[in-house]
């Protein structure tokens, strides 16, 4: 798996119509609040060329991606953390992401009503992100209370709980997303069981028409995002949904008439993948050629554990190849022959398009 991602947003917003397309899905799309009652899930595949030219130069039976799940979710309006519209218990769907994509609509049409009564992209973000507040605010409200009486019966273990706590407890009091705030790795970790939607990375999906690529309200989203050290993915809905139909010489065709490079799928994978910091390797041998999803950073020692655990417990030593190297040399065996592929020990720092071989004792 890739990572989680769960998609907010108002409703009529095009949130259904980006997942469909996103997905490939079939959910409904109609025009009229609450359409998506129940949480919708995709799981589509990471795109990334460099797994088949691994499986190519290996001489692997078959390629298996990374992938992501999509959750999409009732469309918010105001008063949703207080059971207003289906309430905040959908809310508690995405808690488990990774990431939040806000979709927010940027485009005119008279045959889609809009909630507010008109089209207004910046108040629609403050809308949303208020009602996340909300919600988190509630939960950190009724578990401070729990947490406070069991320091003070003389539980101290948890103190450090506590100050992470009431530390975000002030924060959503102000109406301040938790994800604003300096934390240490030791409050992140104190306050991970409570998942925190606002805590979670979050990038904006700027909803257009065909027209609407450089429209006003686009830039509105984009200056947003600047300002929250965010991204911004101007999608088409629509087109997208158009390109599902298509095959992939014809997709390509289709999206350089409206001078886009790369699909709207591969554009939001490429920014989750960036708020989150996550990097790609690779394990390949006569089987299959596989890619893996870590944050950037991690070790190759707790790499070889999201293989297999037996990996990490036993791990000796690593040998491991760029993608480039390999590329270059286009051979796995003359690239062990000439050297390329290092050692390297327990505290390797893993980067992104390495090829992997985990030697390890059972």
């Amino acid at each position: 798996m890739g990572f989680k991602c769960g998609i907010v947003g108002l409703p009529n917003v095009g949130k259904s119509t980006i997942f469909n397309a996103l997905c490939r899905a079939s959910v409904p799309a109609e025009n009229y609040p609450f359409c998506t009652v129940d949480p919708n899930v995709g799981v589509v595949e990471v795109p990334d060329d460099r797994l088949y030219r691994v499986r190519e130069i290996v001489g692997s039976a078959k390629a298996v991606p990374a992938y992501i799940e999509f959750v999409d979710i009732a469309g918010l309006v105001k008063g949703a953390s207080k059971g207003e519209g289906l309430g905040n218990q959908f809310l508690s769907h995405i808690r488990g992401m990774d990431a939040v994509a806000h979709v927010v609509r940027c485009f005119e049409d008279p045959n889609v009503s809009h909630v507010e009564g008109e089209v207004d992209p910046v108040r629609d973000i403050e809308i949303v992100e208020l009602e996340l507040v909300l919600s988190d605010l509630e939960v950190a409200e009724r578990n401070l209370a729990k947490l406070s009486k069991v320091v003070k019966s003389g539980d101290k273990s948890r103190a450090g709980e506590l100050e992470a706590l009431e530390k975000a407890f002030g924060s959503l009091k102000e109406g301040k997303p938790l994800r604003e705030l300096d934390w240490s790795k030791e409050e992140l970790e104190h306050l991970k069981p409570y998942q925190f939607i606002t805590l979670k990375p979050i990038l904006y999906i700027a909803n257009v028409d065909e027209d609407g690529f450089e429209s006003e309200y686009v830039r509105a989203v984009e200056r947003v995002a600047k300002e929250k050290g965010t991204m911004c993915v101007v999608i088409c809905g629509k087109l997208e949904q158009e390109l599902t139909e298509l095959e992939e010489e014809d997709r390509r065709e289709f999206l350089s008439q409206f001078g886009i490079e790369e699909s709207g799928l591969d554009r939001l994978i490429k920014a989750g993948y960036h708020v989150l910091d996550l990097i790609t390797f690779f394990t390949a041998n006569e089987n299959e050629a596989r890619a893996w999803t870590v944050k950037r950073g991690t070790s190759v020692l707790e790499a070889a554990g999201k293989i297999h655990t037996d990996m990490q417990r036993g791990f000796i030593k690593a040998e491991v190849i760029s993608f480039e190297e390999l590329d270059k040399i286009g051979s796995l065996s003359l690239a062990r022959e000439k050297g390329f592929l290092r050692i390297e020990g327990r505290d390797y720092e893993v980067k992104d398009g390495d090829l992997i071989y985990i030697r390890f004792k059972t």
